[in-house]
Protein backbone atom coordinates (compact mmCIF):
# COMPACT_ATOMS: atom_id res chain seq x y z
CA UNK A 1 0.00 0.00 0.00
CA UNK A 2 2.11 2.99 -1.12
CA UNK A 3 0.49 6.00 0.56
CA UNK A 4 2.26 9.53 -0.19
CA UNK A 5 3.83 10.94 3.07
CA UNK A 6 5.33 14.30 4.40
CA UNK A 7 8.58 13.86 2.12
CA UNK A 8 6.28 14.21 -0.61
CA UNK A 9 4.72 17.52 0.04
CA UNK A 10 6.05 21.41 0.82
CA UNK A 11 4.33 22.94 3.92
CA UNK A 12 6.41 26.17 3.94
CA UNK A 13 3.71 29.15 5.10
CA UNK A 14 1.02 26.53 4.89
CA UNK A 15 -1.34 25.53 7.87
CA UNK A 16 -1.02 21.39 7.91
CA UNK A 17 -3.90 19.90 9.87
CA UNK A 18 -1.91 16.93 11.70
CA UNK A 19 -4.35 13.65 13.13
CA UNK A 20 -2.10 12.39 16.14
CA UNK A 21 -2.97 9.86 18.92
CA UNK A 22 -2.36 11.74 21.64
CA UNK A 23 -4.83 9.56 23.50
CA UNK A 24 -2.56 9.22 27.14
CA UNK A 25 -3.32 8.47 30.34
CA UNK A 26 -4.07 11.20 32.26
CA UNK A 27 -3.67 10.66 36.63
CA UNK A 28 -4.75 14.03 38.32
CA UNK A 29 -3.90 15.98 35.23
CA UNK A 30 -0.30 14.22 35.19
CA UNK A 31 0.15 11.60 32.33
CA UNK A 32 1.59 8.69 33.12
CA UNK A 33 3.04 7.61 29.76
CA UNK A 34 4.18 9.75 27.29
CA UNK A 35 5.01 6.81 24.31
CA UNK A 36 2.45 8.21 21.89
CA UNK A 37 3.43 11.34 21.82
CA UNK A 38 6.90 10.32 21.54
CA UNK A 39 6.01 8.78 19.23
CA UNK A 40 4.64 11.65 17.09
CA UNK A 41 7.87 13.88 17.72
CA UNK A 42 9.81 12.71 14.23
CA UNK A 43 6.68 14.17 12.42
CA UNK A 44 6.06 17.15 14.14
CA UNK A 45 9.38 18.11 14.03
CA UNK A 46 9.81 17.50 10.12
CA UNK A 47 6.55 20.02 9.66
CA UNK A 48 8.44 22.62 12.07
CA UNK A 49 11.83 21.98 10.22
CA UNK A 50 10.31 22.85 6.85
CA UNK A 51 8.22 26.00 8.08
CA UNK A 52 4.80 24.35 8.46
CA UNK A 53 2.50 25.82 10.79
CA UNK A 54 1.62 22.52 12.59
CA UNK A 55 -2.40 22.02 13.95
CA UNK A 56 -2.36 19.23 15.59
CA UNK A 57 -6.01 17.34 16.61
CA UNK A 58 -6.44 14.59 19.00
CA UNK A 59 -9.04 12.37 20.65
CA UNK A 60 -8.67 11.36 24.25
CA UNK A 61 -10.84 8.96 26.26
CA UNK A 62 -14.13 8.41 25.79
CA UNK A 63 -16.39 11.26 26.88
CA UNK A 64 -19.14 10.61 24.63
CA UNK A 65 -19.84 14.06 22.83
CA UNK A 66 -19.33 16.14 25.87
CA UNK A 67 -17.05 18.46 27.28
CA UNK A 68 -15.57 16.31 30.24
CA UNK A 69 -12.49 18.34 31.72
CA UNK A 70 -11.21 15.10 32.76
CA UNK A 71 -10.58 14.77 29.39
CA UNK A 72 -9.09 18.10 28.35
CA UNK A 73 -5.84 17.32 25.91
CA UNK A 74 -4.46 20.46 27.79
CA UNK A 75 -1.58 18.30 29.87
CA UNK A 76 -0.86 17.19 26.32
CA UNK A 77 0.10 20.43 25.14
CA UNK A 78 2.14 21.43 27.61
CA UNK A 79 3.66 17.93 27.88
CA UNK A 80 4.55 18.02 24.29
CA UNK A 81 5.98 22.05 24.30
CA UNK A 82 8.22 20.27 26.87
CA UNK A 83 9.97 17.74 24.33
CA UNK A 84 9.88 20.01 21.53
CA UNK A 85 11.36 23.09 23.45
CA UNK A 86 9.32 25.42 21.98
CA UNK A 87 5.71 26.92 23.31
CA UNK A 88 2.82 24.71 22.03
CA UNK A 89 -0.72 27.10 21.61
CA UNK A 90 -3.23 25.39 22.91
CA UNK A 91 -7.45 26.16 21.59
CA UNK A 92 -10.18 25.51 23.88
CA UNK A 93 -11.95 23.90 21.11
CA UNK A 94 -11.35 22.27 17.93
CA UNK A 95 -13.66 23.96 15.30
CA UNK A 96 -15.46 27.77 15.21
CA UNK A 97 -13.71 31.02 16.84
CA UNK A 98 -11.93 29.52 19.77
CA UNK A 99 -10.26 27.08 17.53
CA UNK A 100 -9.64 29.91 14.46
CA UNK A 101 -7.99 32.28 16.40
CA UNK A 102 -5.04 30.04 17.83
CA UNK A 103 -4.47 28.85 14.66
CA UNK A 104 -4.25 32.33 12.72
CA UNK A 105 -2.24 33.31 15.28
CA UNK A 106 0.82 30.72 13.86
CA UNK A 107 3.58 31.58 12.18
CA UNK A 108 6.15 28.76 9.98
CA UNK A 109 7.20 26.64 12.21
CA UNK A 110 4.48 27.11 15.15
CA UNK A 111 2.79 24.77 16.65
CA UNK A 112 -1.10 24.38 18.53
CA UNK A 113 -2.87 21.64 19.71
CA UNK A 114 -6.73 21.40 19.24
CA UNK A 115 -9.13 20.68 21.95
CA UNK A 116 -10.48 16.87 22.31
CA UNK A 117 -12.21 16.16 18.78
CA UNK A 118 -14.76 13.61 20.98
CA UNK A 119 -16.03 16.49 22.79
CA UNK A 120 -17.95 16.43 19.64
CA UNK A 121 -20.35 14.04 18.97
CA UNK A 122 -20.38 14.59 15.16
CA UNK A 123 -16.30 13.40 15.28
CA UNK A 124 -17.33 9.56 15.52
CA UNK A 125 -20.32 10.10 13.08
CA UNK A 126 -18.24 11.61 10.75
CA UNK A 127 -20.50 14.02 10.09
CA UNK A 128 -19.85 16.30 6.83
CA UNK A 129 -21.20 19.81 8.80
CA UNK A 130 -18.49 19.18 11.53
CA UNK A 131 -15.49 17.44 8.94
CA UNK A 132 -15.97 20.62 6.95
CA UNK A 133 -14.96 23.42 9.46
CA UNK A 134 -12.13 21.14 10.90
CA UNK A 135 -10.79 20.85 7.28
CA UNK A 136 -11.27 24.76 6.75
CA UNK A 137 -8.03 24.96 9.50
CA UNK A 138 -5.46 23.65 7.42
CA UNK A 139 -4.34 24.00 3.64
CA UNK A 140 -2.87 20.31 3.80
CA UNK A 141 -3.71 17.13 5.73
CA UNK A 142 -1.19 14.78 7.52
CA UNK A 143 -2.37 11.45 9.54
CA UNK A 144 -0.05 9.83 11.81
CA UNK A 145 -2.54 8.14 13.86
CA UNK A 146 -2.64 4.41 12.76
CA UNK A 147 -4.81 3.87 15.81
CA UNK A 148 -7.45 5.58 14.61
CA UNK A 149 -6.98 4.59 11.29
CA UNK A 150 -9.29 1.70 11.31
CA UNK A 151 -11.95 4.40 12.03
CA UNK A 152 -14.05 6.53 9.53
CA UNK A 153 -14.05 9.61 11.84
CA UNK A 154 -14.50 13.61 10.46
CA UNK A 155 -10.94 13.63 11.51
CA UNK A 156 -9.59 10.50 10.05
CA UNK A 157 -11.68 10.36 6.65
CA UNK A 158 -14.12 13.15 6.57
CA UNK A 159 -11.33 16.14 6.05
CA UNK A 160 -9.82 14.43 3.53
CA UNK A 161 -13.36 15.30 1.21
CA UNK A 162 -12.61 19.02 2.15
CA UNK A 163 -8.53 18.60 1.38
CA UNK A 164 -7.13 17.70 -1.72
CA UNK A 165 -3.19 16.81 -0.21
CA UNK A 166 -3.55 14.38 2.45
CA UNK A 167 -0.76 12.10 2.73
CA UNK A 168 0.75 10.18 5.85
CA UNK A 169 3.03 11.20 8.57
CA UNK A 170 6.16 9.14 9.78
CA UNK A 171 4.47 7.08 12.59
CA UNK A 172 2.02 6.35 9.88
CA UNK A 173 4.47 5.29 7.18
CA UNK A 174 6.18 3.02 9.88
CA UNK A 175 3.08 1.16 10.38
CA UNK A 176 2.20 0.32 6.87
CA UNK A 177 5.62 -0.49 5.96
CA UNK A 178 6.25 -3.07 8.84
CA UNK A 179 2.86 -4.85 8.79
CA UNK A 180 2.35 -4.00 5.18
CA UNK A 181 5.66 -6.30 4.48
CA UNK A 182 4.00 -9.20 6.87
CA UNK A 183 1.62 -9.66 4.19
CA UNK A 184 3.96 -9.21 1.18
CA UNK A 185 6.82 -10.02 1.58
CA UNK A 186 7.84 -11.93 4.89
CA UNK A 187 11.23 -13.83 5.04
CA UNK A 188 10.57 -17.52 5.63
CA UNK A 189 9.84 -19.44 7.82
CA UNK A 190 7.24 -16.85 9.12
CA UNK A 191 5.39 -17.59 12.40
CA UNK A 192 2.03 -15.98 14.21
CA UNK A 193 1.98 -16.38 17.86
CA UNK A 194 -1.30 -15.61 18.73
CA UNK A 195 -2.95 -15.90 22.11
CA UNK A 196 -5.44 -13.67 24.01
CA UNK A 197 -8.99 -14.77 25.32
CA UNK A 198 -11.17 -15.33 22.44
CA UNK A 199 -11.18 -17.01 19.12
CA UNK A 200 -13.68 -14.38 18.06
CA UNK A 201 -11.27 -11.68 18.38
CA UNK A 202 -8.48 -13.72 16.16
CA UNK A 203 -10.45 -15.63 13.89
CA UNK A 204 -10.42 -13.28 10.78
CA UNK A 205 -6.12 -13.13 11.47
CA UNK A 206 -5.80 -16.74 11.03
CA UNK A 207 -7.87 -16.94 8.63
CA UNK A 208 -6.45 -14.24 6.24
CA UNK A 209 -2.69 -15.30 7.56
CA UNK A 210 -3.44 -19.36 6.76
CA UNK A 211 -1.90 -18.49 3.14
CA UNK A 212 1.04 -16.75 3.96
CA UNK A 213 2.48 -17.98 7.53
CA UNK A 214 4.40 -21.35 7.69
CA UNK A 215 3.37 -21.74 11.55
CA UNK A 216 0.73 -20.70 13.78
CA UNK A 217 1.69 -21.04 17.51
CA UNK A 218 -1.64 -20.40 19.39
CA UNK A 219 -1.87 -19.82 23.29
CA UNK A 220 -4.00 -17.94 25.76
CA UNK A 221 -7.49 -18.57 26.25
CA UNK A 222 -7.92 -18.93 22.49
CA UNK A 223 -6.29 -22.30 22.57
CA UNK A 224 -8.60 -24.12 24.66
CA UNK A 225 -11.35 -23.66 22.34
CA UNK A 226 -9.04 -25.70 19.72
CA UNK A 227 -8.56 -28.09 22.09
CA UNK A 228 -12.42 -28.74 23.36
CA UNK A 229 -12.51 -28.98 19.40
CA UNK A 230 -10.00 -31.81 19.11
CA UNK A 231 -12.13 -33.49 21.84
CA UNK A 232 -10.50 -33.53 24.84
CA UNK A 233 -12.00 -32.09 28.04
CA UNK A 234 -10.71 -28.82 29.08
CA UNK A 235 -12.25 -28.43 32.32
CA UNK A 236 -13.65 -24.73 33.75
CA UNK A 237 -10.90 -23.46 30.35
CA UNK A 238 -11.83 -20.37 28.60
CA UNK A 239 -14.13 -21.86 25.78
CA UNK A 240 -16.38 -20.16 22.81
CA UNK A 241 -19.03 -22.95 22.20
CA UNK A 242 -20.44 -21.44 18.79
CA UNK A 243 -16.87 -21.64 17.72
CA UNK A 244 -16.13 -24.92 18.02
CA UNK A 245 -17.04 -25.70 14.26
CA UNK A 246 -15.17 -23.12 13.17
CA UNK A 247 -12.24 -24.65 14.90
CA UNK A 248 -12.41 -27.97 13.60
CA UNK A 249 -12.06 -26.33 10.54
CA UNK A 250 -8.86 -24.60 11.36
CA UNK A 251 -7.34 -27.42 11.74
CA UNK A 252 -8.44 -29.32 9.41
CA UNK A 253 -7.23 -26.84 6.85
CA UNK A 254 -3.68 -26.38 8.51
CA UNK A 255 -3.29 -30.11 7.95
CA UNK A 256 -4.91 -30.32 4.62
CA UNK A 257 -1.86 -27.70 3.71
CA UNK A 258 0.85 -29.37 6.53
CA UNK A 259 0.69 -26.24 8.19
CA UNK A 260 1.98 -26.44 11.82
CA UNK A 261 -0.39 -25.66 14.00
CA UNK A 262 1.22 -25.27 17.44
CA UNK A 263 -1.37 -25.64 20.61
CA UNK A 264 -0.04 -26.05 24.33
CA UNK A 265 0.29 -29.73 25.44
CA UNK A 266 0.32 -28.83 29.05
CA UNK A 267 -0.97 -25.50 31.20
CA UNK A 268 -1.02 -24.05 34.78
CA UNK A 269 -4.53 -25.22 36.16
CA UNK A 270 -6.14 -23.62 39.38
CA UNK A 271 -9.79 -24.02 40.75
CA UNK A 272 -9.56 -19.88 39.79
CA UNK A 273 -7.79 -17.18 38.31
CA UNK A 274 -7.73 -15.80 42.18
CA UNK A 275 -6.82 -19.24 43.86
CA UNK A 276 -2.85 -19.48 42.74
CA UNK A 277 -1.91 -21.17 45.84
CA UNK A 278 -3.78 -24.26 44.19
CA UNK A 279 -1.91 -24.04 41.07
CA UNK A 280 -1.07 -27.39 38.86
CA UNK A 281 0.75 -28.08 35.76
CA UNK A 282 -1.13 -30.79 33.94
CA UNK A 283 -1.89 -31.87 30.06
CA UNK A 284 -3.84 -29.91 28.64
CA UNK A 285 -5.62 -33.31 27.01
CA UNK A 286 -8.10 -34.11 30.08
CA UNK A 287 -8.20 -31.50 32.70
CA UNK A 288 -10.48 -32.08 35.62
CA UNK A 289 -13.90 -30.37 35.47
CA UNK A 290 -12.94 -28.40 38.58
CA UNK A 291 -10.15 -26.45 37.67
CA UNK A 292 -9.13 -24.35 34.26
CA UNK A 293 -5.98 -23.38 32.56
CA UNK A 294 -4.77 -19.58 32.85
CA UNK A 295 -1.27 -19.95 31.06
CA UNK A 296 0.39 -22.30 29.09
CA UNK A 297 2.67 -24.98 30.79
CA UNK A 298 6.65 -25.25 30.78
CA UNK A 299 6.56 -27.92 28.31
CA UNK A 300 4.34 -25.73 25.91
CA UNK A 301 6.64 -22.97 26.74
CA UNK A 302 9.48 -24.91 25.64
CA UNK A 303 7.91 -25.54 22.51
CA UNK A 304 6.80 -22.53 21.82
CA UNK A 305 10.40 -21.07 21.87
CA UNK A 306 11.81 -23.90 20.00
CA UNK A 307 9.76 -23.24 17.00
CA UNK A 308 10.38 -19.22 17.28
CA UNK A 309 13.95 -19.72 17.48
CA UNK A 310 13.92 -20.56 13.86
CA UNK A 311 11.99 -18.16 12.78
CA UNK A 312 13.03 -15.60 10.36
CA UNK A 313 9.58 -13.61 10.62
CA UNK A 314 7.23 -12.99 13.70
CA UNK A 315 3.69 -11.50 14.48
CA UNK A 316 3.07 -11.59 17.67
CA UNK A 317 -0.80 -10.67 19.12
CA UNK A 318 -1.77 -11.52 22.56
CA UNK A 319 -0.40 -12.89 25.82
CA UNK A 320 -0.17 -16.76 26.37
CA UNK A 321 -1.64 -16.39 29.79
CA UNK A 322 -3.55 -14.36 32.08
CA UNK A 323 -0.81 -11.98 32.24
CA UNK A 324 -1.67 -9.31 34.78
CA UNK A 325 -1.78 -11.96 37.32
CA UNK A 326 1.38 -13.97 38.33
CA UNK A 327 1.95 -16.38 38.23
CA UNK A 328 -0.05 -16.80 35.19
CA UNK A 329 2.77 -14.63 33.19
CA UNK A 330 5.24 -17.34 33.16
CA UNK A 331 4.60 -18.56 29.69
CA UNK A 332 4.18 -15.02 28.33
CA UNK A 333 7.84 -14.47 29.93
CA UNK A 334 9.14 -17.35 28.01
CA UNK A 335 7.35 -16.47 25.22
CA UNK A 336 8.72 -12.89 24.68
CA UNK A 337 12.05 -14.00 25.24
CA UNK A 338 11.81 -16.58 22.79
CA UNK A 339 11.37 -13.72 20.44
CA UNK A 340 13.40 -10.81 21.47
CA UNK A 341 16.40 -13.88 21.46
CA UNK A 342 15.06 -14.63 17.40
CA UNK A 343 15.49 -11.16 16.76
CA UNK A 344 19.07 -10.45 18.53
CA UNK A 345 19.63 -12.80 15.62
CA UNK A 346 18.56 -11.40 12.91
CA UNK A 347 14.60 -12.14 13.03
CA UNK A 348 12.27 -9.53 12.11
CA UNK A 349 9.33 -9.32 14.96
CA UNK A 350 6.38 -7.49 14.70
CA UNK A 351 3.72 -6.36 17.62
CA UNK A 352 0.44 -6.17 17.11
CA UNK A 353 -0.35 -3.40 19.31
CA UNK A 354 -2.33 -3.75 23.00
CA UNK A 355 -1.56 -6.46 24.99
CA UNK A 356 1.55 -8.16 23.66
CA UNK A 357 3.26 -4.32 23.65
CA UNK A 358 1.83 -4.03 27.08
CA UNK A 359 3.90 -7.42 28.15
CA UNK A 360 6.91 -6.81 26.35
CA UNK A 361 7.45 -3.25 27.79
CA UNK A 362 6.45 -4.69 31.65
CA UNK A 363 8.74 -7.61 30.80
CA UNK A 364 11.97 -4.88 29.65
CA UNK A 365 12.01 -6.45 26.30
CA UNK A 366 10.64 -4.06 23.72
CA UNK A 367 13.58 -2.40 22.92
CA UNK A 368 14.34 -6.00 21.45
CA UNK A 369 11.78 -6.27 19.24
CA UNK A 370 11.64 -4.96 15.55
CA UNK A 371 8.44 -2.96 15.45
CA UNK A 372 5.76 -2.73 18.31
CA UNK A 373 2.29 -1.58 16.68
CA UNK A 374 0.60 1.89 18.37
CA UNK A 375 -2.33 0.67 17.13
CA UNK A 376 -4.02 -2.94 18.28
CA UNK A 377 -7.68 -2.88 17.03
CA UNK A 378 -6.08 -0.97 13.70
CA UNK A 379 -3.15 -4.06 13.16
CA UNK A 380 -5.50 -6.71 13.59
CA UNK A 381 -7.96 -5.33 11.48
CA UNK A 382 -5.21 -4.70 8.70
CA UNK A 383 -3.67 -8.20 9.22
CA UNK A 384 -7.14 -8.99 8.97
CA UNK A 385 -6.75 -7.58 5.27
CA UNK A 386 -9.10 -5.48 5.84
CA UNK A 387 -8.89 -2.01 4.24
CA UNK A 388 -8.52 0.86 6.78
CA UNK A 389 -10.46 4.25 5.70
CA UNK A 390 -8.03 6.34 7.37
CA UNK A 391 -5.10 4.84 5.12
CA UNK A 392 -7.49 4.69 2.39
CA UNK A 393 -8.06 8.30 2.28
CA UNK A 394 -4.67 9.32 1.93
CA UNK A 395 -3.51 10.13 -1.75
CA UNK A 396 -1.71 7.05 -3.41
CA UNK A 397 1.82 7.33 -5.00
Amino acid sequence: MKKKTIDDITVRGKRVLVRVDFNVPIENARITDTNRIEASLPTIRKLIADGGRVILMSHLGRPKGQVIPKFSLAPVAQKLGEFLGQDVAFAEDCIGEKAQTVVDALGDGDVCLLENLRFHPEEEKNDADFAKPLAALGDVYVNDAFGSAHRAHASTEGVTKHLDTAVAGYLMQKELDALGGLLTEPQRPFIAVLGGAKVSGKLEVITNLMSTVDAFVIGGGMAFTFLKAQGHNVGKSMVEPDLLDTARQILADAEKSEMHFLLPDDCLAAPAMDKPDMLKIMPTNDIPDDVGGFDIGPNAAKAFSDEISGAKTIFWNGPMGVFEHPPFDAGTRVVANAIATATDKGAKSVLGGGDSVAAAQAIGLLDRMTHASTGGGASLEFMEGKTLPGVAALNDR
